[in-house]
């Protein structure tokens, strides 16, 4: 099978997340959660602060986006960009929503922002980087985007040892599909930045200085692998991309599998799925 273009992953993509943007967004109150603690820190490493404008790469439905947006408070502003304008349109939707009147929406490539030089202060990007097939063409383009001294921070997934459940799921969709197993390291797939010192070496390789990574554990806790199931089926759009192809019996086949092997994360306080995310931040220096 001849590999995709870059512009055939990215058209997928967009796709995909377009098709998977109503699960994500009705999936809000389940990803603050997991992420809450997670998401705190990557602002802090941006430095993110009342009155800056921000910059909220791949933003998705934009729960973050909220988040930066009450810290920046209303004399700041946010910028929340993603590739897929279906879910843009929830973010936006979500700030109206919570009377947040300082978020506007850039639907963008996050490798091809099309932003004038430094015009923020920070830029964030929560678990988006990674479908990224040109990941260090994307941080320079956020490094462009940023004034002098402005500060970025990137969460993406570690090492597939510590987080056995992606794992899981692709390994099952990848051998229900009839596919052979992936380099988990793969561009544009969810552990592709989890190599150790990859994601660090991109920063400095994209011209920002002061380059720090720390490692977050961040469980997802539900009632049971079923509802962990659910949020996969609903919003997870990678795993789906998989599955896309077979009959909608072989469908409920792998995920039939798949529920059974994350049973094993169940316990008398409920299902804990473990995670690890990775975040990485820098400098624009000056000039």
């Amino acid at each position: 099978m001849t590999p995709a273009s870059p512009e055939q992953f990215k058209a997928a993509t967009r796709l995909a997340w377009d098709k998977s943007a109503g699960g994500w967004n009705r999936q809000t109150g389940n990803i603050h959660a997991w992420l809450a603690e997670a998401t705190q820190a990557m602002l802090d490493a941006a430095h993110v602060a009342p009155g800056m404008r921000v910059l909220d790469i791949a933003a998705g439905a934009g729960d973050q986006t909220l988040d930066i947006a009450r810290r920046v408070g209303p004399a700041g502003q946010v910028l929340a960009t993603d590739i897929s304008a279906s879910i843009l349109e929830f973010a936006a939707d979500n700030a109206r929503r919570a009377g947040l009147l300082n978020v506007k929406t850039h639907v963008a490539d996050a490798e091809a922002l099309d932003l004038e030089d430094g015009q923020f202060d920070a830029a964030a990007c929560r678990l988006g980087l990674m479908f990224c097939p040109a990941p260090l063409q994307a941080l320079r383009q956020a490094r462009h985007a940023l004034k002098p001294g402005g500060h970025a921070s990137v969460l993406v997934f570690s090492e597939p040892a510590a987080n056995p459940c992606i794992g899981i799921l692709i390994s099952t969709a990848l051998r229900h599909a009839g596919l052979p197993p992936r380099d988990p390291f793969q561009p544009g797939s969810l552990l592709s930045l989890g190599k150790p010192g990859l994601l660090e070496a991109l920063f400095g390789q994209a011209g920002f200085a002061g380059v720090a990574a720390s490692r977050i554990a961040a469980p997802f806790r539900l009632p049971s692998a079923a509802d962990y199931l659910d949020f996969v089926r609903t919003s997870a759009s990678p795993i789906l991309q998989i599955l896309d192809s077979l009959e909608l019996a072989a469908q409920e086949a792998a995920w039939q599998d798949m529920q059974a092997k994350l049973q094993a994360f169940e316990s008398p306080d409920g299902w804990i799925g473990p995670n690890e995310l990775l975040l990485v931040s820098g400098t624009r220096p000056a000039p």
